[in-house]
């Protein structure tokens, strides 16, 4: 019901006259749902909202700090957002990289992986071989475990405290000691990202995001409505879900549940978007954001990922988890 509310005072800001009252006196509050629903699923509205967003990294709303790390310049440099909400070069660091060149494909290949992670831990007593502390990555993301990835401890830590190292790593992020305090200093890492590729972060259009937030907002509203024909379409014939699922037993099991046609509520927020680094491939993204959905039988809070292809105005799912 507050998510409710806050829709009805938003939709007010569109239609300054009593459309909206009548349409909640004649059909209730379903009906004003809908409208919200469309609005929010045109690229008109987001087209608008993004006009005076810094959207050069993507549309991080969840997100206060992004590491990139080029791995070809061996280099890593922290953005954190300002108070325009604008991301901002904070430092540019040398780094450390794994010994062998390439994406990480498995257990012990030594290289530094290509892709987006999370910092999910840090830890504050490390062997002093890797520096003060150490900065755990959430490689291999869901991504990676689709795609038969696998490996672990992929880290962004400092130097050895008494010793000489080589000037390579088995595949974690190594930047000196000063460097490393520094960022501890600077960020949250539980609203970080790692971007990691061999090439500078790309700059993303304000044209390309509006398409992907309406892609998303039809998406949700395909599956509010049970249009599980529609909902279906968003999938790419490749697709495949975290629990191993693919396109045509994900789209059995979503038949089964949407010929339910319950009403649901499904709410969005600290939505992200950036452009998802994979060799050889272009047009890839990542959308993260925090899901509430309720209906008479099931109920979920919890980190949805979706990864996404965009073709032209339209995207279609390449991996959930």
């Amino acid at each position: 019901m507050r998510y409710f509310l806050i829709h009805i005072l938003l939709l007010t800001f569109v239609y300054a006259n009593d459309e909206l009252l009548n349409l909640y006196r004649k059909e209730g509050t379903q009906a004003v749902e809908k409208v919200f629903d469309n609005e929010l699923a045109s690229k008109r509205y987001w087209e608008s909202k993004l006009e005076n967003i810094d959207t050069r990294f993507g549309y991080l709303e969840g997100i206060n700090h992004l590491l990139a790390c080029n791995k070809d310049k061996t280099s890593l440099k922290l953005y954190t957002k300002d108070s325009n909400n604008s991301f901002v070069l904070s430092n540019d660091f040398s780094a450390f990289i794994g010994k062998v060149d390439g994406d990480k494909q498995k257990e012990g290949d030594l290289k530094t992986p290509i892709g987006i992670y999370k910092l999910i831990q840090k830890l504050d007593h490390v062997d002093p071989f890797y520096g003060p502390l150490a900065f755990v990555t959430s490689y291999p993301n869901s991504f990676d475990k689709i795609r038969g990835k696998n490996g672990s401890g992929i880290w962004v830590h400092g130097l050895p405290l008494n010793q000489k190292r080589d000037d390579y790593t088995k595949g974690c992020i190594a930047i000196g000691n000063k460097d490393l305090k520094f960022i501890e200093k600077q960020i949250d890492f539980k609203k970080s990202f790692v971007y990691i590729d061999t090439e500078p972060f790309p700059s993303v259009k304000k044209e390309t995001l509006s398409v992907l937030l309406s892609q998303l907002y039809s998406w949700r509203k395909a599956w509010k409505e049970s249009d599980v024909e529609a909902y279906l379409n968003f999938y790419d014939k490749d697709f495949k879900r975290l629990d191993g699922l693919d396109k045509e037993k994900f789209s059995n099991y979503k038949k089964r549940v949407f010929a339910k046609n319950e009403y649901k509520q499904i709410h969005f927020s600290d939505i992200n978007i950036l452009p998802y680094p994979i060799q050889g491939r272009k047009n890839i993204y990542l959308i993260s954001f925090h899901e509430e959905y309720e209906s008479a039988s099931y109920h979920f809070s919890g980190e949805k990922e979706l990864y996404i292809q965009l073709d032209a105005s339209r995207f279609t799912i390449l991996a959930e988890k």
